[in-house]
């Protein structure tokens, strides 16, 4: 069954210092309002995380406060000088917290298991919806210099800047870089996991309700890095299957391994444009793993175009 969510008005409670910064973002809070079941038990222990050390620090602050004002040099307070031990001292300052560590521990063992990507039944025990019983879609997702590039191996379709999924299903993603290492991150889906280049690593989400979601890379990789962003829509899985359907009758081309090589160019995705592949070469994932660990895929992004944005290189490697 599907993990309860806190009411809307704790999670924002718990992170009110956080709302007092909302006017330095155009931003939703998207990790206060999830869409997907991994998402959701993210934010479950988180807060219960802020909760737990709330615990600590909100009687500290106010303690903090009274023993101030108590023992403030005007008020000629008690003193006490041979005064050296108190048991009841000695059980608040030690045994709090070790209740403490030993919850935290235990809810964090738990939550580590309950959205692992390695871990088969994750995304499984996290959702309460049927669908979620049937056989998860593959995807395999490979960054490049500065673009995201998204194959449907089952399918045989891909999309470069774009991702679709159906709503209810579990996906399964394998994840690998063509050269640094970019983070794929969507907030009220799923967290982030690092794609790493000439490696594979993996993730798994699933998404409640049909939507379009902000997915971008969360680690820093050079002049394009700020327009690394792609859509997550969730669509019903009757219209995902009319989908792939179109994509797969589209003119398109074919995505093989020296098409790919021209579009792991350094790229500035500046006009958000994405492309659509409606045949893609069986066992390209792999194949561009092995040629990186073989440093037969690598591209230099010229100096001048980190240096100047404006510069003719600049736009020249821009969409």
């Amino acid at each position: 069954m599907e993990r309860k969510s806190f009411p809307s008005y704790l999670r924002y409670l718990a992170f009110l210092p956080l709302l007092l910064l909302g006017g330095c973002s155009g931003h939703n809070f998207w990790l206060l309002d999830p869409k997907g079941a991994v998402a959701k038990a993210e934010l479950h222990y988180m807060i219960l995380d802020v909760s737990f050390m709330a615990i600590v620090i909100v009687p500290t602050t106010f303690l903090l406060i009274w023993v101030v004002w108590r023992y403030r040099a005007s008020r000629n307070a008690t003193y006490k000088p041979k005064w050296s031990h108190s048991n009841t001292l000695e059980l608040v300052v030690w045994g709090i917290p070790l209740v403490i560590v030993g919850a935290l521990s235990y809810f964090s063992w738990e939550g580590i298991h309950q959205v692992n990507p390695y871990n088969p039944g994750a995304v499984n025990g996290a959702s309460d919806l049927a669908a979620a019983h049937d056989a998860p879609l593959e995807v395999d997702v490979i960054t490049t210099d500065w673009q995201w590039m998204f194959i449907y191996p089952k399918q045989h379709i891909a999309v470069a800047n774009e991702l679709v999924v159906p709503t209810g299903t579990k996906v399964h993603f394998r994840l690998t870089s063509t050269s640094v290492v970019n983070s794929f991150f969507i907030p009220q889906i799923v967290g982030q996991i690092y794609a790493m280049p000439g490696m594979r690593t993996k993730q798994a989400l699933e998404v409640s309700y049909p939507g379009s979601y902000h997915g971008f890379s969360a680690a820093f990789s050079g002049p394009g890095f700020s327009w690394m962003d792609f859509k997550l829509k969730a669509v019903p899985p009757q219209q995902f299957a009319q989908w792939v359907k179109k994509i797969g009758q589209k003119n398109g081309g074919r995505l093989d391994y020296a098409t790919f090589k021209q579009f792991a160019k350094p790229t500035v995705n500046v006009a958000d444009k994405i492309d659509y592949y409606a045949n893609v070469q069986p066992g390209l994932f792999a194949k561009v793993v092995n040629a990186v660990r073989a440093q037969k895929l690598h591209y230099v992004t010229p100096m001048s175009m980190t240096e100047n944005m404006h510069s003719d290189i600049f736009r020249q490697h821009s969409n």
